[in-house]
């Protein structure tokens, strides 16, 4: 060997971990760009990254989450139509459904699967907004459950006070 050269191996160890094989004696150092999303240009989101196995059922459940407000209103949809097709085929307002035993087991059954079936796209990590499109949007979905939340009330309030279900009025 010359004088002055280094053997291959002599050059890696003096390069070391940080330094890539013919590089300088500075040390190359290698950065990854990461493209900042339109939403957040200066990247002060404070958003968590999601977990490898999806989303933790207490931050789904959490008080801002996207579980309560959906699935509530969901739910509120569909009793809302049932009572009123309930309370048009049968005569006995909502009152009265939700007095007997076969109405209860009826809701306790649909609210479990309605509940479940929402659970599961939120739970894999999937968003509402995400498959919203211009007509079926997840913002719409969110005012027809409150409007539907405020029927079911007004349902019960007309009952409760004149006394007969609001088809009959």
């Amino acid at each position: 060997m010359l004088p002055g050269r280094r053997s291959p191996a002599g050059r890696a160890r003096r390069q070391g971990p940080g330094r890539a094989a013919g590089g300088s004696n500075r040390g190359d150092r290698r950065f990854v760009s990461v493209p900042v999303s339109d939403a957040d240009p200066g990247g002060t989101s404070n958003t968590k990254p999601k977990a490898a196995g999806g989303v933790k059922l207490l931050d789904v459940f959490a008080f801002s989450g996207p579980a309560p407000e959906r699935i509530n209103g969901r739910l509120a949809m569909l009793g809302f139509v049932s009572a009123l097709a309930v309370e048009a085929s049968s005569g006995g307002g909502i009152l009265s459904q939700a007095g007997s035993g076969s109405g209860m087991a009826w809701f306790a059954a649909t609210a479990a699967v309605f509940s479940a079936a929402s659970l599961v796209p939120l739970l894999s990590g999937e968003s509402a907004e995400a498959r919203s499109g211009a007509f079926m949007s997840a913002n719409a979905e969110l005012w027809n459950g409150r409007f539907a939340m405020l029927g079911l009330v007004a349902l019960a309030l007309t009952e409760y006070l004149t006394g007969a279900p609001f088809v009959n009025i």
